[in-house]
């Protein structure tokens, strides 16, 4: 049997060495050549793989840059927010434009006066007011007022001899009808915030918006117009512009019209002032009921061009959580007769002569729990 010896390379690569022979380890690049090879195509491939990912990108950033130069910006959601809040908005495309469609149409719905409607004398109507204790007096200091709503005036408004007899008569026939316009509003602003508030609205609550729209004229349904517009008149200067226009109740388109206010009219139903020259056109504007009077004038500068610095200065009263103040605010009626800044001067005149401030906080006594909840 031929034993088997191991193969000592150690010894044989000694005695090479020995004998003067070079040994050197011949090195395996193929495996380092493919891994090296291998990498570089596994990043060249990462590389491709950004750089298509990009591309897109930097197209649609393109588009976003080109689409922003034409668009223009919307600024509905940023003033909702501000009405909601009671800040100040950007007046400058605020209250612009008016459409008159249906401005009048609410107001043409209380002109039909019930057959059994009379016109009162004077000396009944003082009469009712003694028996319900209906006194100015008592009102200036309780700040209250009870619902009574005449229809008429009293033809012997121009007879009353006494000047304050006749002031306090008229003031007690005009108080309450512009305290229930006014509260009216109130619950038309009330019920506008409401919604405002909400963030899903009802058919019922669109279409309510839509009639508000409508009544105020406002353009586009734009909700800043809205809440500008809407909103009450102080009572003092209510008060104060009607005993202008109508001579304390004593002229004839008061008795005759219940033209409170002496608002002109070119096509509509009115009285053509005496003395005017033929070819004047314009009539004051005649009502069958003294309520419609008052709503009109409201509706009137609430709307009207003429009476847009009336409503911006309202407007930041209201921001800056301030009461509505009729002698600053009569400064802004000056178009609303020829006369101009004499006729403002005239209006602060009797407010302050008739103490007519006293009126502004003045509250009618409900007669729905709707009322109820507005004072």
């Amino acid at each position: 049997m031929i034993a088997t010896k191991k193969i000592n390379l150690n010894r044989i690569k000694k005695t090479l060495i020995e004998k003067g022979f070079i040994i050197k380890r011949k090195k395996n690049n193929f495996f380092l050549k493919d891994l090296k090879s291998f990498y570089f195509t596994a990043l060249f491939g990462f590389v491709l793989i950004i750089i298509s990912s990009l591309i897109p990108l930097s197209v649609d950033i393109k588009e976003d840059i080109n689409i922003s130069k034409s668009t223009i910006d919307n600024n509905s959601n940023v003033n909702f927010q501000k009405v909601l809040d009671g800040k100040s908005i950007d007046q400058k495309n605020v209250d612009e434009g008016l459409n008159i469609e249906n401005l009048f149409e609410d107001i043409f719905s209380i002109e039909e006066v019930p057959t059994d409607t009379v016109r009162l004398s004077a000396e009944t109507i003082n009469q009712l007011f003694k028996d319900t204790k209906y006194n100015l007096e008592i009102v200036r200091k309780s700040k209250i007022v009870k619902p009574i709503n005449l229809s008429l005036l009293p033809s012997e408004m121009r007879n009353i001899e006494s000047t304050k007899k006749k002031k306090n008569l008229f003031i007690k026939i005009v108080l309450p009808l512009i305290l229930e316009e006014n509260n009216r509003i109130r619950i038309d602003r009330k019920k506008l915030f409401k919604i405002l508030n909400k963030n899903m609205n009802s058919e019922a609550e669109k279409k309510w918006l839509n009639s508000k729209f409508k009544q105020y004229g406002v353009l586009n349904k734009d909700l800043s117009t809205l809440k500008v517009r809407m909103d009450i008149v102080p009572v003092s200067l209510a008060i104060a512009q009607a005993a202008k226009e109508s001579g304390w109740g004593t002229s004839r388109f008061a008795i005759e019209g219940n033209a409170l206010f002496g608002q002109w009219t070119w096509s509509g139903e009115g009285i053509k002032p005496a003395g005017i020259d033929s070819e004047e056109k314009h009539k004051v504007m005649k009502f069958k009921v003294l309520k419609a009077s008052v709503r009109a004038y409201q509706r009137n500068l609430n709307t009207h061009g003429s009476y847009k610095k009336f409503r911006s200065e309202r407007a930041n009263m209201r921001d800056s959580d301030e009461e509505l103040d009729s002698l600053i605010l009569a400064d802004y009626l000056d178009k609303y007769a020829a006369t101009g800044k004499e006729y403002t001067k005239i209006i602060k005149q009797i407010i302050k002569q008739n103490n007519l401030k006293d009126f502004d906080r003045v509250k009618l006594l409900p007669t729905s729990i709707q009322l109820k909840n507005i004072i």
